[in-house]
């Protein structure tokens, strides 16, 4: 790991626990703290739905295994998240200060320091929590840490290589998160090894949907990048085919998840499914036709646009598997 240089004095938990804990807060990078809380949320929620019982009350006592596991996983892969998405940042802190001055290593609200304790307490706890709850959830966990970990540091450092990169970002986002947390969910339900339709479709959603943001997220970022030699599809290509590019394959997702829905996908709401993918499909184009490339602010936010898409796919899908008895 490469030593950046401090700026400012670093922030003491003890000293000052309020300012500590809204930088990690930005340390934790947020916009992946909701994707990664929903998408157990999501995947829970599903497994629940596969299973045949309800969520309200009268609960069954066949899903008090899976209640009480709900918690630990979802603390084991918020802490791997944050070991991912720190130790991202202790190898950027150059570049950070031109593209995120505001990162708390790059402000110097964290030192390089803290940076490393954090993200190796994070990783244990990751991987100690996941140890405990079951075999699924710790080889997800452990994959996870290890792509995230290859990722970001040298010597194989892949960010350094578009389609490197991409392919570390939508195979964890897209299938290894979605397919080993309904092993898990449905492991603690005794259920018979099987992955349903629905979550296939879903892994495949938010597999296409990740590689978007993967190639989207370096528009803003073209700056640093250059001046660092990271290498993206977006100093390869240019800005405005990325865009494109990265709409046309989100509206691929959108509009395979409503041919699924007209496919009659088992286990979905096929109504809802279907009204709610076109709704986000027609708000998509109309939110990207005011995107100005030429302005910094416009792209970033566009880019946290698409996350929250996002994140409403992990809200819709799994009301869509709730409510499919209703159908």
């Amino acid at each position: 790991m490469k030593l950046g240089i401090e700026s400012g004095v670093p922030l003491r938990f003890v000293k000052q626990p309020i300012a500590w804990l809204k930088a990690f807060w930005k340390f934790s990078r947020p916009h992946t703290i909701i994707g990664t809380s929903l998408s157990v949320l999501a995947l829970y929620l599903i497994a629940i739905s596969e299973s045949g019982y309800s969520p309200l009350p009268p609960i069954s006592a066949a899903l008090s295994p899976l209640r009480s596991s709900f918690f630990p996983t979802l603390l084991a892969c918020l802490c791997g998240n944050v070991y991912i998405v720190g130790l991202n940042q202790l190898e950027d802190v150059e570049i950070d200060r031109i593209n995120k001055p505001r990162l708390p290593l790059a402000s110097g609200e964290f030192s390089r320091r803290q940076g490393v304790m954090i993200v190796v307490a994070m990783g244990i706890l990751a991987i100690a929590i996941a140890a405990l709850q079951s075999p699924y959830l710790l080889t997800m966990v452990g994959i996870s840490l290890l792509i995230g970990t290859v990722y970001s540091l040298p010597p194989i450092r892949l960010k350094r290589f578009p389609f490197w990169a991409s392919l570390c970002i939508f195979t964890v986002r897209g299938i290894v998160v979605n397919l080993g947390l309904f092993l898990h969910f449905d492991s603690l339900l005794l259920s018979p090894f099987a992955i349903p339709p629905s979550v296939w479709a879903l892994t495949a959603f938010v597999l296409v949907f990740t590689f978007a943001i993967a190639i989207f997220k370096d528009v803003p970022d073209m700056e640093g990048d250059r001046q660092y030699n990271i290498s993206t599809f977006t100093l390869k290509l240019g800005q405005q085919k990325v865009f494109n590019l990265a709409r046309w394959v989100i509206t691929a997702s959108y509009i395979g998840m409503v041919l699924a829905g007209f496919a009659r996908l088992p286990g979905v709401h096929i109504f809802f499914l279907i009204s709610t993918h076109l709704m986000l499909l027609g708000i998509l184009w109309l939110r990207s036709v005011q995107v100005d490339l030429h302005d910094k602010g416009s792209i970033s936010r566009f880019y946290q646009f698409i996350w929250k898409l996002f994140f409403l796919e992990y809200l819709l899908f799994p009301i869509a598997c709730l409510i499919a008895p209703l159908a």
